[in-house]
């Protein structure tokens, strides 16, 4: 028995003695392997941190080895950090003997935040290296970051509390508010904030503030970047003049954009990256020219300008989360006007608590695929808290040639309080919109498309093949119709004249003319 013993104890000796073999590591020669040979971190705002990139790194040999050092070539000075399989190593700059074992691979995370003077002047990118030190074979890695100047608006703080904004009332009718201030004539570094340029771009945190009697004019080429639940607010009395114009190439370098501060290509489509611009009760004076709007929460929040309408031109509201426009007991003028809600919206555009509108020539799409989503709500009521009824006049929701479209059957949603006058018409407009098998609907004033007093040589779609549009790609917010397009020659020619006689590219409308904001053309893939 005890010779058993002692024999198996040696072979649990001998067992772990080859075991230990098995993590001896060899220095490595050289031939590591990478997933990329120069990592891209896309471009970014001065002293405002990236996104974080990952470069894998390869032991392609049989042999467990160690890798002396992994380091940035400009050292502690490098505006680079990475973390090494979760390590920090030296303030996540160098880390020393790191193993790997034989065909295995370890990710290297890095991020970076650089100032514009960090640069090279010729380029303004800011570069390094990740060395990765073999003796005499030594191996590296290109890093590249483009860095963009803007001029910051953010809130100020004192003692530790940061500027807000009166936002609105929460359900008990209590005052809420958000981070943000007022914009400054004579901004110590910004200058005049209430005119915005184009030489170089714009980056809000918070909510910059138009207040009473001021006026926010954003020229032709400007670019407006806003960080998470950020947005613009206009106050009773303020006005907000959006002055883009007509480009001649597809950098867009006349019209104006706002959109999100994250600028790497997986978020160019994003919805929801920021808050919205909201007119308050009172603001006024509004003109809208040749802006594209991306990835808010709620393009435009426009609530009772009733009394001051707002005019909106040749603009895009794209890939918005919940709404591209929600108007509240609004008075809104608008043509060559593309919304596009491509993933989350939940209407498109939505006309609520009455109000006063005129759409033309506009180009509404909804490529949410449920029932409960569509491209056009109107409305002249709302429930409050008590889910009772508050209702206001709808005194005009005038639709002509434009497109109502989307990938559900139900494209268009009318509720109506009846103790509220309520006139909306639809004359000229392809509408996707199918009742079929719906009694209710079927039965419904709101929808008898032959009436010829709210509608008035509309063209029904169905279904998906019955007066298609026929868009370039939905997905990549190219609402263009083409040759086959059935809005092709559909138009009400009176109101492709005057204001109306050119498209949103500019382009002239003849007769007869199309509907929506584009005219008809011939796709190329070019």
């Amino acid at each position: 028995m005890r010779n058993s013993i002692f024999i198996l104890f040696i072979g649990i000796v001998v067992s772990l003695t080859s075991c230990r073999n098995d993590f001896d590591f060899e220095t490595s020669n050289g031939g590591l392997g990478f997933s990329k040979d120069t990592v891209y971190l896309d471009t970014v705002f001065t002293n405002i941190g990236s996104s974080t990139y990952t470069l894998m790194v390869y032991n392609k040999s049989d042999k467990d080895i160690k890798i002396p050092t992994i380091e940035f070539a400009k050292g502690e000075n490098s505006k680079y950090r990475m973390t090494v399989d979760g390590m920090t190593g030296n303030n996540n700059k160098k880390f020393n003997n790191v193993e790997l074992l034989a065909k295995d691979s370890l990710y290297i995370f890095i991020e970076t935040t650089a100032e514009i003077t960090d640069t090279n002047p010729a380029d303004f990118l800011y570069t390094d290296q990740i060395l990765f030190d073999a003796g005499t074979k030594q191996q590296k890695v290109e890093l590249v970051t483009l860095i963009q100047d803007a001029y910051f608006i953010y809130p100020n703080r004192e003692n530790g509390i940061y500027d807000s904004i009166e936002y609105g009332l929460d359900e008990n009718g209590e005052v809420t508010r958000v981070l943000g201030r007022l914009l400054e004539e004579n901004h110590p570094k910004n200058g005049n904030e209430y005119v915005w340029g184009n030489d170089k771009p714009y980056v809000v945190y918070g909510f910059a503030t138009v207040p009473e009697n001021k006026t926010l004019t954003v020229n032709p080429g400007a670019r407006i970047h806003f960080h998470a639940d950020s947005g613009i607010i206009v106050q009773e009395g303020g006005t907000l003049n959006v002055n883009g114009a007509p480009s001649t190439t597809d950098a867009l370098e006349n019209e104006v954009i706002f959109e999100g501060d994250r600028l790497e290509p997986g978020f160019a489509d994003f919805p929801g990256q920021w808050a919205t611009v909201y007119f308050q009760e009172g603001s006024k004076n509004h003109t809208i020219n040749h802006l594209t709007i991306k990835n808010a929460l709620v393009g435009m929040l426009v609530v009772n300008n009733f009394e001051n309408p707002m005019q909106i031109s040749n603009t895009k509201i794209y890939n918005s989360a919940a709404y591209g426009i929600l108007a509240q007991h609004a008075k809104i003028d608008a043509f060559n006007m593309v919304i596009n809600s491509n993933s989350r919206g939940i209407a498109s555009l939505a006309c609520i608590l009455g109000g006063n509108y005129n759409f033309t020539h506009c180009t509404i799409n909804n490529e949410r695929s449920t029932s409960s989503h569509v491209s056009v709500l109107l409305s002249n009521f709302v429930l409050n808290a008590n889910n009772e009824s508050e209702a206001l006049p709808l005194t005009a929701a005038n639709f002509n040639n434009c497109i109502i479209y989307g990938s559900n059957s139900r494209q268009l949603s009318i509720n109506e309080d009846e103790s509220e006058p309520f006139e909306f018409k639809f004359d000229h407009c392809l509408i996707k919109f199918d009742k079929a098998g719906n009694q209710e609907l079927i039965n419904s004033p709101l929808y008898q498309f032959e009436d010829g007093l709210h509608y008035i040589n509309n063209l029904i779609a169905r279904n998906s093949s019955e007066f298609k549009p026929d868009f370039f790609n939905t997905e990549k917010n190219q609402l263009m119709i083409g040759d086959d397009s059935a809005a092709k020659d559909a138009a009400n020619f009176n109101f492709s004249t005057g204001i109306f006689a050119n498209d949103i590219l500019g382009n002239s409308r003849e007769n007869p003319s199309d509907i929506g904001a584009y005219n008809a053309t011939i796709f190329s893939e070019e």
